[in-house]
């Protein structure tokens, strides 16, 4: 019939327009009401001068714009936090220079007395280059295999769990080997019920490495941290030294004209004031670290920016050393508050109530993990947008409940990967430490202090491999964590940007995810 023969023509005339466009693409507002966006998803409020793609968003906006971070005004956030860290370094540095130094300068004369370490320095530097060398190596690596390396890291840590399982009953602890053989079947199940999704895992992964090896200025910055870290190790260690006889107070058992024994009473009070001033600027430091690693991306996300020194690692480290410091100091505080009180209790487990300190250290220690897994995700906010501590976790967390992504952000498998890479350099330089000797060149030069070469040259080489890769590793979470955030935010920004990186992530999101609205 004529009716018929119309409306089948004008339906073909409209699908001509629709078979044109890249995809068409239904997502979920947060209302939970499906709508129908073409082309790529809307353009995110992350920079407002940034213009939507062509052909986004012909129809409604698949979410409110309100429900999104947006930059914020430059002032700084949360400014008395940062005032308190200012104070905290202060008083250590004082105390340092007051009491500690003489403490120290005797305590290292007494050490090195008659023995020479310039050669286990020389060693240290070349194992350090050794270790920065293949740390470096593991980029390309992960870029190149990353779901053959996650699929390795769960087989080694059933592998490991395992092995932990036989050593403790071949040294006849029973109770050890029952304990480890449930762990075993634990990470046993586990890998099992998330081995389908290390697809999805990969894909972050990959882009995440993707956007540190553009903006490698990034790693630059983490390695200037760490050593930052040991600097102030070193300088609380020698406060420490000073103020010794003040923290731990020898009492004599006897007579004042003969000492029987002595007894060690501790001032928890002093104590707890050194950890938590040791804990806060170390949390800091790292804290710092995670906030310019996610401006940093960001700006590579939105912006396409990159280089050693880009317009997003400069202006990233500059905003996280100023307007957002103060924040950065609150969230670390907190977390430094739970871990000086853990310290704490482990110290004080010689003493009695043995019972009552095991399950304050339990309590603090899941205290400290949830705050800490809070600080992951509100640290992200505040390098992008520059939010306070307060708002930015609040933010953030509402982004993940509107988007139904609880599950996602919980669905980590790259962390066993980075453990794994770390373990694998540090041996490799452990082995490679092992052979120098009493007899290699510089040690011939520079008659080493009494003891095993072989061995402590390899320790070196060990903790150097270790903890070098560590913090390459460490700059890599934190992408990782900031690439989810913001593909939450601004998935039609990747998409103009970083098309092809964009389409495998779609892909492998809605695979495993398809409720995610990417």
């Amino acid at each position: 019939p004529k009716p018929v023969e119309v409306s089948c023509q004008k339906q073909e005339r409209e699908s001509v327009p629709k078979r044109e466009d890249v995809r068409r693409k239904e997502t979920m507002t947060f209302k939970g009401e499906p709508v129908v966006v073409q082309g790529t998803a809307v353009a995110s409020p992350y920079d407002h001068s940034t213009p939507a793609p062509s052909g986004a968003a012909t129809g409604q906006a698949a979410s409110d714009p309100g429900q999104h971070g947006e930059k914020q005004e430059t002032r700084c956030r949360d400014p008395i936090f940062a005032f308190l860290l200012y104070g905290n370094v202060a008083a250590i540095v004082a105390v340092a220079g007051i009491y500690g130094t003489a403490a120290f300068n005797q305590s290292l004369d007494e050490a090195t007395s008659g023995s020479n370490y310039i050669g286990y320095i020389i060693a240290a530097i070349i194992l350090g280059i050794i270790a920065l060398v293949l740390a470096g190596l593991t980029l390309p690596i992960l870029m190149c295999m990353p779901a053959a390396l996650i699929k390795v890291s769960l087989v080694g840590m059933i592998i490991l769990s395992g092995a932990m399982v036989v050593i403790a009953f071949m040294n006849g602890s029973i109770f050890g080997g029952i304990i480890g053989a449930i762990f075993f079947l634990v990470f046993l199940c586990y890998a099992k019920a998330v081995w389908s999704r290390i697809p999805f895992a990969a894909v972050n992964l990959l882009t995440a490495c993707t956007a540190v090896r553009k903006n490698c200025g990034a790693i630059v910055i983490a390695y200037f941290m760490t050593a930052l870290t040991f600097a102030w190790a070193v300088l609380w260690t020698i406060s420490l030294m000073g103020v010794w006889e003040e923290v731990v107070t020898k009492n004599c058992v006897g007579t004042q004209s003969e000492c029987l024994a002595q007894t060690s009473s501790v001032n928890y009070g002093y104590l707890f004031l050194l950890f938590l001033s040791l804990f806060f600027t170390e949390q800091v430091i790292q804290n710092t670290t995670h906030v310019i690693v996610a401006g940093t991306v960001g700006g590579w996300w939105f912006s396409n920016e990159g280089g050693c020194c880009s317009a997003g690692v400069m202006g990233s480290t500059i905003r996280a050393l100023t307007t957002s410091f103060g924040s950065i100091c609150f969230g670390s505080l907190l977390v430094a508050i739970l871990q000086a009180l853990k310290a704490l209790a482990n110290s004080a487990r010689n003493n009695e109530n043995q019972i009552a300190i095991c399950i304050a250290e339990c309590i603090i220690g899941c205290l400290e993990s949830i705050l800490e897994y809070f600080n992951k995700w509100a640290f992200v906010y505040v390098g992008l947008y520059g939010y306070s501590y307060i708002e930015a976790g609040k933010n953030v967390i509402q982004l993940f409940k509107n988007r139904g992504w609880e599950a996602i952000i919980a669905d980590d498998l790259v962390g066993n990967v980075f453990f794994f890479l770390s373990l694998a350099v540090g041996l490799l330089c452990c082995a490679i430490g092992a052979a120098f000797n009493d007899k290699t060149q510089f040690f011939v030069e520079y008659a080493p202090a009494p003891g095993n070469v072989q061995a402590t040259c390899a320790g070196i080489g060990f903790i150097m491999g270790l903890m070098l890769t560590s913090i390459l590793m460490s700059t890599i979470a934190s992408a990782v964590n900031t690439v989810i955030v913001c593909f939450a935010e601004g998935p039609a920004e990747f998409e103009a940007n970083h098309p092809e990186l964009s389409q495998k992530m779609r892909a492998t999101w809605l695979e495993f995810y398809p409720s995610s609205g990417v």
